[in-house]
């Protein structure tokens, strides 16, 4: 008499259920719940890959301001949280690479003034904007960007790139930024003690436009942080950390930027 024969390593999804406790409703509940996460995994991960080809460097924070739109339209909701765990999952984050670079020389006979931003609430636009100069690097040396911020809008209202960290590049920044504003009554520009912003030419100008001129006093880096923020947001997410052919390329780059 022949043995019965068994199949083996197979069993029944009843089987299995019934060795755990559960019961295949139970199952069914959890495998859907599974497959709606992957589906939405992929889709966040579909709709992050097509903005990643013009900014891969995009930090998750604004990504999820950006797609935004992009996750209404697909019918998903997708906090920064999600985000980011989805993106660091499928190595998708970005690495940021920090510069120490110095672009202020403070030691000089010019006036400073005193910081009277230190303690103020900002709550419109044009109330206070905030000035840098950053570094960009070309094959042949330094060219250096001169950035205006608005304070509340966080929006660059005056830039400019020169070859050198003469004042005329600070100047030009200034002129635009005023030129394109409507309105600068009750205006404060803040920036460091450098030598370009402490200058009579800087500040005379400044006084004509009935500008209140306000500084850092102490650690310049924590009291601009605005404008250092501005400055490391377009190196390390809009391409500006790179090496540029020479000065007109880095001018292109900054515009697009």
């Amino acid at each position: 008499m022949k043995a019965k024969q068994r199949s083996k390593g197979f069993a029944s999804l009843t089987t299995i259920t019934h060795c755990f406790g559960l019961k295949r409703d139970a199952y069914y509940k959890h495998k859907d719940r599974a497959d709606r996460s992957l589906r939405l995994e992929q889709q966040i991960i579909d709709i992050a890959r097509k903005r990643r080809k013009s900014l891969p460097k995009e930090g998750v924070r604004k990504l999820v301001k950006s797609l935004n739109m992009d996750f209404t339209k697909a019918n998903i909701k997708v906090g920064r949280d999600t985000l980011f765990n989805v993106l660091r999952k499928n190595q998708m984050l970005t690495l940021i690479r920090k510069t120490s670079a110095r672009t202020t020389n403070s030691y000089h006979r010019f006036y400073k003034y005193n910081n009277i931003i230190k303690d103020l609430e900002v709550t419109r636009a044009n109330q206070v904007w905030v000035s840098d100069i950053t570094y960009i690097r070309t094959i042949k040396g330094f060219c250096y960007l001169a950035l205006i911020t608005d304070m509340h809008s966080r929006k660059i209202v005056g830039y400019d790139v020169s070859d050198s960290l003469e004042l005329k590049g600070c100047v030009r920044a200034l002129n635009k930024a005023v030129y394109q504003a409507k309105k600068i009554k009750g205006l404060i520009h803040h920036s460091d003690r450098g030598i370009q912003y402490c200058s009579n030419v800087y500040t005379q100008i400044l006084k004509r436009k009935k500008i209140d001129i306000s500084m850092t006093e102490e650690n310049h880096c924590y009291e601009n942080a605005m404008a250092e923020r501005v400055n490391g947001i377009l190196k390390d997410e809009f391409y500006l950390d790179q090496t540029f052919d020479n000065v007109s390329h880095a001018k292109r780059a900054a515009k697009n930027a």
